[in-house]
């Protein structure tokens, strides 16, 4: 069955995720460090993990399969979760697959390599809008018919 895994310590989408997840009476794991409250909702359930750096991010990769979609903004976990057959969706609604996985790996390295290179260079992208949560809702549930097709 279908599961959907959000990588929920930033996730900007837990609502609407929550509320395509019921709607599909899909299973939803919310993996986070802590200070999340889980909300009231049989369908969902949280996983709280040890802090450190990528330590959500190693629990979903190891629990992500064929089938599964996963939510996250991280590149690197968006690679480990495509190689696994997932489904990857980033919070704006762009669907990462195996045929773009590699440039989004290497603008990302790109952009680290130039922000370590100027520190004072003004980082951060464009605000999260209402259009990117509606394009993401609309990702999420073609996503949640595919995987039902592939047999999720």
């Amino acid at each position: 069955m279908t599961t959907i895994y959000v990588d929920a310590d930033a996730c900007p989408v837990k609502v609407e995720t929550e509320r395509t997840a019921t709607r599909h009476g899909v299973p939803m794991v919310l993996v986070c460090n802590g200070g999340l409250r889980a909300p009231d909702n049989p369908l969902v359930r949280v996983v709280y993990v040890e802090e450190g750096l990528d330590v959500a991010d190693r629990w979903i990769a190891e629990h992500a399969s064929d089938g599964d979609i996963v939510v996250t903004a991280d590149i690197p976990l968006a690679a480990d979760c495509v190689t696994a057959g997932a489904l990857v969706l980033k919070p704006d609604g762009e669907e990462l697959t195996d045929r773009n996985i590699g440039n989004a790996l290497a603008t990302r390295n790109l952009m680290t390599d130039l922000r370590s290179a100027d520190p004072l260079r003004p980082g951060g992208g464009r605000p999260f809008s209402k259009a990117d949560r509606a394009r993401f809702a609309q990702a999420l549930d073609r996503a949640l018919t595919r995987a039902r097709k592939r047999g999720g």
